[in-house]
């Protein structure tokens, strides 16, 4: 059985500064005319999520034992760093708060590294990982999450940019120190705060 997981009225209803709501989610390298990087094919049959580094009980899931932990439904809205969002976005998925619980972070993990198939990184610090509207998504709007929207799993964080949201994901790694990942080390914000217009560093 799912739990359902509701954003607060000012994330679901006012944009955030900046924003513009546009209908659907821009698929990468279809939707998107400024992207043309190659989406990684994945197959769940062969898929494989390690959670490793400061942790007691590393972890190894296939696709079929990622589908048996507890799912949530979770609705929120999509910001892009280039100004549109998404409103409403219904994610079905597992809260990164239930991976945490299993492989039991140590009391020197104070970061998360998301690695992923095409080989972006993004990191965050682990209490923004741990609310209940942070999940590994599986599925969007009812429909399995297509490849060029990050399937078949992605991170999805309401409060972040989308840069932060990795997309492909295979391996979470969690660490004492800060590691920046792909855009982070480009100028993008490291926070990347939608509330504040957080985008790039000053």
């Amino acid at each position: 059985m799912s739990d359902q997981v509701r954003g607060k009225k000012k994330e679901t209803r006012t944009l955030p500064p900046g924003q513009r709501a546009i209908r659907k989610l821009l698929r990468w390298g279809i939707d998107h005319p400024a992207i043309v990087n190659t989406i990684p094919r994945l197959e769940v049959t062969t898929w494989r999520l390690v959670i490793d580094g400061e942790v007691e009980k590393p972890l190894r899931l296939d696709w079929q034992a990622l589908l048996k932990l507890p799912k949530v439904e979770s609705v929120s809205d999509f910001h892009c760093v280039e100004g549109w969002s998404v409103r409403d976005c219904r994610w079905e998925g597992v809260r990164f708060q239930t991976l945490a619980q299993k492989v039991q972070p140590r009391d020197s993990a104070a970061y998360v590294f998301f690695e992923c198939a095409d080989g972006y990184t993004t990191s965050l610090a682990l209490p923004d990982l741990l609310d209940d509207d942070v999940v590994l998504a599986y599925r969007l709007n009812g429909q399995a999450l297509e490849a060029s929207l990050g399937g078949p799993l992605r991170l999805v964080l309401p409060k972040k940019y989308a840069y932060k949201s990795a997309m492909w994901i295979t391996r979470i790694r969690f660490l004492a120190t800060k590691r920046l990942g792909y855009w982070e080390k480009r100028g993008y914000s490291d926070s990347a705060d939608v509330w504040t217009n957080d985008r790039f560093r000053t």
